[in-house]
């Protein structure tokens, strides 16, 4: 998979995790990818919730490896 064909499917993968985000007053950004790393930033009220960390493995994390399973790991950049 090319670097540009892993980033759409990166981004396929938020836009299927954004609405759920979006309804409790949060979002997320890519920032990048790189070494099978995806680095992206919880906005809203994503900031201050105490299962964010939860949220960016069981939910985020989850939904781009099987979008791109090559992904190793999705950390959030404040």
């Amino acid at each position: 998979m090319t670097s540009e064909e892993t980033r759409t499917n990166v981004e396929k993968a938020l836009e299927e995790i954004r609405p759920f985000l979006q309804s409790d007053g949060g979002d997320i950004t890519l920032i990048s990818i790189e070494d099978n790393t995806v680095k992206v930033r919880l906005e809203g009220n994503c900031i201050g919730c105490s299962v964010n960390q939860m949220t960016l493995k069981s939910g985020v994390e989850m939904t781009i490896k099987k979008y791109a399973p090559q992904i190793e790991e999705v950390i959030n950049i404040s």
